[in-house]
């Protein structure tokens, strides 16, 4: 129990809000919601059964609708979507806990099935190759890229989200700017191909997230804003490019001059060093060049995190698969009982 103690003590993450402990639990998909994309009411007590971790980030929720690459993954762009969250933050806050909305645009991770027919967006024009997850019938194509013209509105839809968010209850946002995603393909040389104000160079192609970013800060506040990033090329067909450390370099270095509450790695195992990352770890790399609070993810054990923790390498650690086998994980760890192991039909059902 003594080597948990600093995973187990309370952390503040801004000035408004001290998280219980230094445990996060990770956005997981479900694709549990209604078919209108509103949560549940099984959303709302599978979160609530968790509300002792230091803070939940929910499941990746569409900010529009063009934004959707999934079967019945929750949303928060109606007014329904918005009811359907504040029975979520209201059972999670019943417990004390705090909550973040992960908001979410799957860019070319997508099919036209879910898009009325139309292509995907992304940064540029590019093919994906894959059947899509989660499909069994479906496979990936063409994507058709941003207009210059389009991107003011996308950008506002991503502050209107997370302003629907504060008012369905959340205590803030997370940005999803990872794992292949929309923001991802702006910042990855091999799904950026432009050579307008969005593309050629790291200012360029940080652009985007960064105005994501401040559209969303100056509409709630920073301190209610965090954003998850990839460094590493590693999923959705994203294949790294050396160049890629300088776009994330440049933009971790611009986070460091806004206030945001944290940035988050988007990894299943941060174990693995990325070539284009001078062979660190995604962490590693954003700890090397963002200096304010960091969460940790990809596959971290409780018991292995406390002394990385007292190092400094990070601030805070996000926990996926344990948390859907162990509703009372921290109790559990607050306790020394043994921990449930994660097995893959639990994703059948929420619990």
């Amino acid at each position: 129990m003594n080597n948990l103690k600093p995973l187990l003590e309370p952390f503040q993450l801004n000035s408004e809000i001290r998280l219980k402990n230094r445990i996060v639990m990770a956005p997981m998909t479900r694709n549990m919601a209604n078919n209108d994309l509103s949560p549940t009411q099984d959303m709302a007590t599978y979160y609530q059964r968790r509300a002792n971790a230091g803070l939940i980030i929910t499941e990746g929720t569409i900010i529009r609708p063009d934004g959707r690459g999934y079967s019945n993954v929750p949303a928060i762009y109606t007014k329904e979507h918005i009811r359907g969250w504040q029975k979520v933050t209201d059972a999670v806050h019943s417990r004390a806990g705090h909550i973040f909305l992960q908001i979410w645009h799957v860019g070319r991770v997508s099919h036209p099935y879910y898009l009325d027919g139309e292509l995907p967006v992304s940064a540029s024009a590019t093919t994906m190759t894959g059947k899509l997850r989660r499909s069994e019938d479906l496979s990936y194509g063409k994507t058709r890229q941003l207009e210059l013209s389009e991107m003011p509105a996308l950008i506002t839809s991503f502050a209107t989200a997370a302003a629907n968010a504060i008012n369905a209850g959340f205590d803030g946002v997370e940005i999803h700017g990872a794992n292949g995603y929309l923001i991802d393909q702006f910042l990855h040389y091999h799904t950026n191909q432009r050579t307008d104000k969005y593309g050629t160079s790291p200012e360029n192609m940080a652009r985007f997230a960064l105005e994501v970013v401040k559209a969303c800060g100056e509409r709630i506040g920073y301190q209610r804003v965090g954003i998850r990033l990839s460094p590493g090329g590693y999923l959705n067909e994203i294949i790294g490019d050396p160049r890629d450390a300088e776009v994330f370099a440049y933009l971790l270095e611009q986070l460091n001059q806004l206030p945001i509450a944290y940035v988050h790695t988007g990894n299943f195992d941060d174990t693995v060093k990325f070539p284009e990352l001078g062979d660190k770890t995604m962490t590693q790399f954003i700890r090397q060049h963002y200096h304010g609070t960091l969460i940790a993810c990809g596959g971290y054990n409780p018991a292995e995190v406390a002394t990385n923790l007292s190092e400094s390498d990070y601030d805070l650690v996000a926990i996926g698969r344990p948390f859907i086998a162990n509703p009372d994980l921290i109790e559990k760890l607050q306790k020394n009982e043994s921990i449930r192991s994660y097995e893959a039909n639990m994703l059948e059902t929420l619990y």
